[in-house]
């Protein structure tokens, strides 16, 4: 089959899981350093405006290919249920639909991101002073943006043959190279703003060779064979079925905080910087719950292929299990050296004291995150998306719209705008939970499974 996928539908499963797990863990913190980077550098070398200006509107980056990655998980669950089914004709008709579409979203991604970026950036009340710094950097991002959604999609390709391994190394040398070009352009070059999105085009485009190369390469079953490039009908009917509402799901996420962000926005040049600081730690936890959430959805979406419908229950309460061991360790240390880390992106005491209100308020909710994360995961691996996006769109942006036009208006402090995560997510938590137990899909399929063979 390939020495570079992994069959989850045998062995234990709790070694399985990590195994995935830690690599794609590993690799969301390295695309990360592609802000951090850029935030770290830029802050040392430009000062607080210019990072705000690469800061603002990171909700607005996400928003807009959210919807597309989306479209990648879709692609990951259909291309993992037909590995498991062992259907190797259908998993490359599943590719190869899979890699046109990210072409053509790409494209129509990057003409979007540089006409409207000014359009988005002033609907979001980002500060005059930086605006300028702002659209410049976006723009330019969105120039490369055809290189991640590309990336992304080939990385749903991997992860739903069980190798998160390879995104992994390539991951590390574009994160290395975006660093070292960061460096060069703004610390050596003395460019502005506008060089920190270059330096990170170049190192995207680089993971997506990379990731190419490997899906052409000869003698696999799931070998990209740039000549066989289409749209099969039946693969993109499956992979809109879950990547649509996934898409939804993620977008709505993203609306939310682009609502958050705006008013963050209306607070100042150093409660930005506070908040960008924040993040571009916080992230950091966020990226061990969402690597057991794609090890759910991996792991559920092999082995219902595969009618293993026992390993997939056990699936969701290991990962539920040791998300939260190892998210309360990561949470401990980061709180404890919280505003040593902070003063690394900005040693501004008023920065450094705004931004761990942040982190206290945010890394507290991480661990209804990580259970709104796997059990969302865990419905989307028996196909089962949209109503995760539902919910979310219900407990996730219906609570945020409301808080911040309602309740952050009568006392408007980032205190009170903080307030707003836990609230959101431990909601969106407990609609998920209630979800799972109406479908409870295993004994759904199970039930399916044996009517099946009582017909024949």
């Amino acid at each position: 089959m390939g020495g570079s996928t992994l069959d989850m539908t045998k062995g234990s499963p709790w070694k399985l899981i990590t195994q995935f797990a830690v690599p794609v863990f590993l690799s969301q913190v390295f695309q990360q350093l592609y802000n951090t980077a850029d935030a770290l550098i830029v802050g040392r070398f430009l000062g607080d405006e210019a990072l705000a200006a690469v800061s603002a509107s990171g909700p607005l980056i996400f928003l807009l290919i959210s919807f597309f990655t989306g479209l990648s998980m879709g692609a990951g669950v259909t291309i993992s249920r037909y590995f498991g089914a062992g259907d190797y004709g259908r998993v490359s008709k599943a590719i190869h639909t899979d890699v046109m579409l990210g072409l053509l979203s790409g494209t129509v991604l990057t003409v979007v991101g540089v006409l409207l970026t000014p359009t988005f950036l002033r609907w979001m009340g980002t500060a005059p002073e930086v605006l300028p710094d702002a659209i410049a950097y976006f723009q330019y991002y969105f120039f490369g943006v055809l290189a991640v959604v590309m990336y992304n999609m080939c990385k749903s390709i991997m992860n739903a043959l069980g190798d998160s391994k390879r995104p992994l190394y390539y991951l590390i040398i574009s994160s290395l190279t975006n660093i070292v070009l960061d460096l060069l352009f703004i610390g050596g070059f003395g460019w502005g703003v506008w060089a920190a999105a270059v330096a990170t085009t170049i190192s995207q485009a680089v993971s997506m060779v990379l990731c190419l190369i490997h899906l052409m390469k000869k003698g696999t079953i799931y070998q990209l064979k740039p000549k066989e490039l289409r749209i099969d009908r039946r693969s993109l009917r499956r992979i809109l079925q879950i990547g649509l509402p996934a898409g939804i799901q993620s977008a709505v996420f993203s609306v939310a905080n682009i609502v958050i962000q705006s008013a963050i926005n209306s607070l100042g040049t150093v409660v930005m910087a506070a908040s960008s600081a924040a993040y571009n730690i916080e992230i950091i936890t966020y990226d061990i719950l969402n690597a057991f959430s794609q090890a759910c959805t991996t792991f559920v979406g092999q082995n219902f292929g595969a009618g293993e419908l026992q390993r997939c229950k056990r699936t969701m309460l290991l990962c539920l299990a040791e998300g939260v061991t190892v998210l309360a360790v990561a949470i401990g240390v980061v709180l404890f050296f919280g505003k040593s880390l902070l003063a690394v992106f900005n040693n501004d005491p008023q920065v450094v004291e705004v931004g761990y209100i942040r982190l206290m308020t945010v890394m507290l909710a991480h661990f209804a995150s990580l259970f709104y994360e796997v059990l969302s995961g865990y419905l989307r691996g028996f196909s089962i998306s949209l109503p995760p996006a539902l919910l979310t769109m219900l407990g996730v942006c219906g609570i945020r719209f409301s808080w911040i036009y309602w309740v952050f208006p009568k006392n408007p402090t980032f205190q009170t705008i903080m307030l707003v995560f836990p609230i959101s997510l431990t909601a969106t938590a407990l609609l998920m939970l209630i979800a799972v137990l109406y479908y409870r899909p295993t004994r759904r399929f199970a039930a399916l499974q044996k009517r099946e063979q009582a017909a024949q």
